[in-house]
């Protein structure tokens, strides 16, 4: 007796390790795809974005919110890229920078160097100064700051030249404020 009521509990156990998670509709999947393209427009990955939209338009045409998306996407891709760029910009530390008297340009050209490094070359900033007026030839720099985001090092250079960053889709464009 006891044998048989062994192997009742043992098939029935079996059986249920064996079921399967029910199938997702295509309406079950489009929406999940949606959602995953919509975490990836918000880190900025504009093409991970677009294949999740696509994928999930796929599994369901009708699905307003991929659409709607896509569209989105197609009009928004260079700020969507910009304000990627500006965040993984941001979000490097700053060991240390000590600059005395240096121009806006070795400025920035010193915080490029020390961001490629510490990002192990992932990030690699362009910087474009717009200064037709040649304002900026006479600032001098002069800072010492350890353990700072980027972000905050850009703030105080700006700061201190008197001028604005604007991160584009290629390039972080300085001009003056």
């Amino acid at each position: 007796m006891k044998s048989i009521l062994s192997l009742i509990i043992a098939a029935a156990c079996l059986g249920t390790v064996h079921a399967q998670a029910p199938k997702p509709t295509p309406a079950q999947l489009a929406e999940a795809l949606y959602r995953q393209g919509q975490a990836a427009e918000k880190t900025g990955d504009v093409a991970a974005a677009r294949k999740a939209y696509t994928e999930a338009l796929k599994s369901d045409p009708n699905h307003a919110g991929s659409r709607f998306s896509l569209g989105q996407l197609k009009l928004n891709e260079p700020s969507i890229t910009a304000r990627a760029r500006e965040a993984r910009f941001g979000a490097v530390t700053v060991p240390e920078i000590r600059l005395d008297g240096a121009t806006l340009q070795e400025s920035l050209d010193a915080l490029g160097l020390i961001i490629e490094k510490q990002s192990k070359e992932t990030i690699t900033p362009n910087f474009v100064l717009q200064d037709p007026k040649n304002q900026f030839a006479n600032t001098k720099i002069s800072l010492n700051l350890k353990n700072m985001p980027a972000a905050g090092v850009m703030k105080y250079l700006m700061e201190q030249a008197g001028a604005k960053a604007r991160y584009d889709e290629h390039a972080i464009v300085i001009a003056p404020k």
